[in-house]
């Protein structure tokens, strides 16, 4: 009986994330508005932006009176006087997801693992590929593999039957794990919020090709990786996790290259995991991240 009351009640369970102006009673009027319409708090994180002036606020809550209509419904009235950009997202719908993937595929493989184990609440729909190496590996897991072949020349429409099939799958969520192409002005606006990527450097060092040629080359103490999403300005973009790991002189290209992998696909599972769980907000050119 427990085990169908649970189950019941995470049909029921929501994330609500919200920003706006900061203001006196926010966490108050929040509160209230869940108590009035049969809410009950579970989680709860504010962080108020002293520079930018803004309220951040990240809120998981039960929720079995009204419908999801319903609530966004009373949500669209109660946000209105406080200016607030908000999200409701169904706590037991897992976010649907497209993987980008060149010929690296540590990262791939990572997340797929980790997706298969119940430690991503994803729904993967389709990996996509501008090469052929990994097609075994989606078969595996029962994913659609497309490869869609990219040059100069056919760019625009391999771009536009990549975005054909994110929309076709209803993604909310392109995870770019090693794709080793850059995406067009026009897609990464497509993709504005909805996009990370793994970038294999500790941003803003050594970027474009053989990082870490770059990085042995001079002799660095440190090397990392940096998840961040995807925007029109190449690398530029919300870093939303970090994480670096120690080098020393003895270390040759092929070490560096083996441990910022493992780091590659460390920070790239973090960062999903918290988009994927609705603790990411954006605030600017920077994130609030609710861990």
């Amino acid at each position: 009986m427990a085990c169908c009351d649970n189950a019941h009640a995470m049909t029921h369970t929501y994330v609500l994330n919200l920003s706006c102006p900061d203001r006196p009673g926010i966490v108050h009027a929040v509160s209230g508005f869940l108590l009035e319409h049969g809410g009950n708090i579970e989680e709860a994180a504010q962080y108020n932006d002293h520079d930018t002036g803004l309220f951040f606020m990240r809120v998981q809550f039960a929720c079995g009176q009204l419908t999801q209509d319903d609530l966004r419904l009373h949500l669209k009235l109660f946000t209105e006087p406080f200016a607030m950009q908000w999200s409701l997202h169904p706590l037991a719908e897992p976010v649907r997801t497209v993987i980008f993937v060149s010929k690296e595929g540590h990262c791939l493989n990572d997340l797929m693992f980790r997706w298969k184990s119940g430690l991503l609440p994803l729904d993967i729909r389709a990996i996509i590929s501008n090469h052929r190496d990994f097609y075994q590996l989606a078969a595996s897991y029962n994913v659609p593999f497309h490869h869609i072949p990219v040059t100069a020349a056919t760019k625009p429409q391999a771009e536009a039957r990549q975005l054909e099939i994110i929309q076709s799958e209803g993604a909310e969520l392109v995870v770019l794990a090693r794709y080793m192409q850059v995406l067009s002005d026009n897609l990464c606006r497509e993709l504005s919020g909805k996009a990370i990527n793994i970038h294999h450097s500790f941003l803003p060092s050594f970027k474009g090709a053989k990082p870490y040629y770059q990085a042995h080359d001079r002799g660095v103490k440190l090397i990392g990786a940096t998840a961040h999403y995807v925007t029109a300005d190449l690398d530029e973009g919300p870093i939303i996790e970090q994480d670096v790991a120690r080098v020393d002189h003895t270390d040759a290209v092929e070490d560096l290259t083996a441990r910022g992998r493992d780091t590659e696909s460390q920070v790239l599972a973090r960062a999903v995991k918290w988009h994927s769980e609705h603790r990411v907000l954006l605030n600017g050119h920077k994130t609030v991240v609710f861990k």
